[in-house]
């Protein structure tokens, strides 16, 4: 009973995978290519981490884990890359100070 919930798993983690994948390719803006990546990025982590259960193979759980933090470091990289070119700075001049 377990195997089968186990493949279960599998297959709707890789429809994820394909539908993610399928949005990074059509996404009509970045942001959606942003999510889709992130999303096929942490899918791929509970695949191998149901391949290190089903295997009993616990370098795998090393490599989910490294999986993992690759794609928070490509989220924080997109992020990044999405913010606005410039940042408005505030004129210290121009502010109203409070006198006492």
């Amino acid at each position: 009973m377990i195997v089968i919930t186990l493949w279960f798993a599998a297959g709707l983690l890789m429809l994820l995978i394909t539908l993610g994948l399928w949005r990074i390719v059509k996404g009509p803006h970045i942001t959606d290519r942003m999510l889709a990546a992130q999303l096929a990025g942490s899918t791929g982590v509970a695949l191998v981490v149901l391949l290190a259960w089903f295997m009993d193979n616990h370098a795998l759980l090393d490599v989910a884990l490294l999986l993992g933090l690759l794609a928070a470091i490509s989220g924080i990289a997109f992020a990044k890359l999405l913010r606005p070119k410039q940042v408005s700075n505030i004129n210290r001049s121009q502010t109203d100070h409070v006198s006492d």
